[in-house]
């Protein structure tokens, strides 16, 4: 136990809990937002920027299953009944409700992104190109909600692994980066390896 301001004792699990898996998810969320506003440029100059449209989309892989897994391991901890993700309790209703679809989207735009990698534009006669112009633009209409209603919590709890650590926080910040960076290289490696296949659309 952590003796805080006020001696209010702080359970260790809520320690590096809850708010540890916020902080993780944060920072992911961010790395996430810049890499899919740069995906974003590339679809407007899509003719020229097709490489790099392939190897952002690619290097995404990475910090998306990390992202996931934090959330999924919320959404376990709290619905198995931990103590300290029950403390922390749920999102508000609308968040609650968009959450599955923000997840399903995700997984939607990016595994058709790899198929057409892959297949081209029909694979036995399912559009993969529809599919993933069209799971794009549901993707997008939930995600900008999702953005909205986290942005402005970014810099408290990026902020917070970054400066040094206080009595009573979440410890393993070095965890949560180095989580964060793994998952970077990850991407990066399937960019290197997958994005040579852009040249079955270039030729």
């Amino acid at each position: 136990m952590t003796v805080t301001a006020g001696h209010r004792l702080t359970p260790p699990a809520e320690q590096t809990g809850p708010e540890g898996n916020e902080r993780l998810t944060a920072a992911t969320g961010a790395v996430l937002l810049a890499l899919f506003a740069a995906e974003g440029v590339t679809i407007l100059f899509l003719n020229r920027l097709l490489t790099w449209h392939y190897a952002i989309g690619f290097l995404l892989v990475g910090p998306v299953l990390l992202k996931l897994g934090s959330t999924c391991y919320r959404f376990a901890r709290y619905y198995t009944g931990s103590p300290a993700y029950r403390r922390k309790g749920p999102p508000v209703p609308l968040l609650r409700i968009l959450g599955p679809v923000v997840v399903l989207t995700s997984v939607a735009v990016l595994g058709t992104g790899i198929a057409l990698a892959f297949t081209g534009h029909n694979f036995g006669g399912v559009p993969v190109l529809f599919l993933h112009k069209a799971s794009f633009v549901c993707w997008a209409a939930v995600m900008t909600v999702h953005v909205l209603a986290y942005i402005w919590r970014l810099p408290r709890l990026i902020g917070a692994d970054l400066r040094r650590q206080r009595p009573g926080e979440p410890g393993d910040a070095a965890v949560r980066w180095s989580l964060l960076a793994l998952s970077l290289g990850a991407g990066v490696i399937i960019a290197l390896a997958a994005t040579p296949l852009v040249s079955r659309w270039t030729h």
